[in-house]
């Protein structure tokens, strides 16, 4: 699931490196709310996750520990 987000985020935003650690990627400007909307289609897509909107926060999608904790909290398969 890890290399997979982080291939979704490199596709969105090639000119960031996403895999240095200690980056906010919401806070720095990586990812925008457009960004974060597709991870979560790809979360519901690919992964059976239907994170409700309550939680799609910033802090949920700060870096890619967030992001992988919060689609394995709401997936379903």
């Amino acid at each position: 699931m890890k290399e997979r987000i982080l291939q979704v985020l490199s596709e969105l935003r090639p000119e960031y490196d996403f895999t240095e650690p200690g980056h906010d990627f919401v806070e720095e400007g990586m990812i925008d709310s457009l960004d974060i909307v597709s991870i979560v289609d790809v979360a519901e897509e690919e992964f059976c996750a239907s994170i409700p909107g309550t939680e799609i926060l910033p802090e949920n999608f700060k870096d890619i520990d967030a992001i992988v904790r919060i689609i394995t909290k709401y997936r379903t398969a």
